[in-house]
Formats: C-alpha cells, structure tokens, sequence
C-alpha cells in the first residue's frame, strides 16, 4: 500500500513538471471585454501598422488567451515582431503581448509579466486564428 501511494505522488509530481503552461497569464487575460490586435508588415520590425482589428466574440478571446499562456519558454527569441495584442477590461488595457508568427524558427508571444519579459510558443493554431481574424 505504501509503495502504491509513493508511485501515486511520484506520478501527480511528474505531471504537473511536464505541465509548461503559463496559467497565471491565461487567467488574467481570459475575462477581458476585448482585444484589439495590430498587424505590421510581417518583416520582424514594428515599423508600420498595416491592419487593426477590434475583437468582442468572448469565444475568440478565450481560445486567444489559453494560446498565450498554453507553452511557456524558458527564454525570449529577439526575432521581431509580426503584431501585438492588446486585452481590454472595462476600457482599460490589462496586458499588452507582441507576437512573431512569420517566420518557422521564432514563432512566440512575448510580454511582460511580474515585471520581467516572458515568452510562449506560437502554434500553428494560433497562427492559424491571427490569420483568420485579419480577414
């Protein structure tokens, strides 16, 4: 019996390591009112807005917010920037997050969070949304 509940904590711990998400930043930002969403050229530089897009559907705000926090990296890519989103509660910006999603070898959300700069990959899906929402 002892062994079982030994093997029973060991795999709860094993588990919860293997869990990379970023929860805390999902949970902010998952209540918002809206987002609004900046496109630039899709070169890496924040030079020029080419699109902005205001989103309401709290479906869409959701599965943005579980993509954000879903894999969280041990490190930021200095790799440019496609975008940015911007979490709005009761007409107030709660976060601001940059995005890079053109380019195979950095595709991350990068924030700041407990004031330091926080990263998380940017999966297919969640390019797949940004892309489908700009249209």
């Amino acid at each position: 019996m002892k062994h079982l509940l030994l093997l029973i904590v060991l795999f709860s711990f094993f588990l919860s390591a293997c869990d990379n998400r970023n929860k805390k930043i999902t949970e902010y930002i998952s209540g918002s009112d809206s987002v609004a969403i900046k496109y630039y050229t899709g070169d890496g530089k924040m030079d020029n807005v080419v699109a902005v897009k205001i989103i309401s559907d709290k479906k869409i705000i959701e599965q943005l917010a579980v993509m954000v926090g879903a894999d969280a990296m041990n490190e930021v890519n200095k790799c440019g920037y496609d975008g940015s989103l911007h979490f709005f509660k009761m007409n107030q910006v709660i976060q601001d997050i940059d995005f890079r999603m053109n380019d195979v070898n950095c595709m991350q959300f990068s924030f700041i969070q407990d004031g330091k700069i926080r990263a998380s990959s940017l999966k297919p899906e969640a390019k797949q949304l940004l892309e489908s929402v700009r249209k």
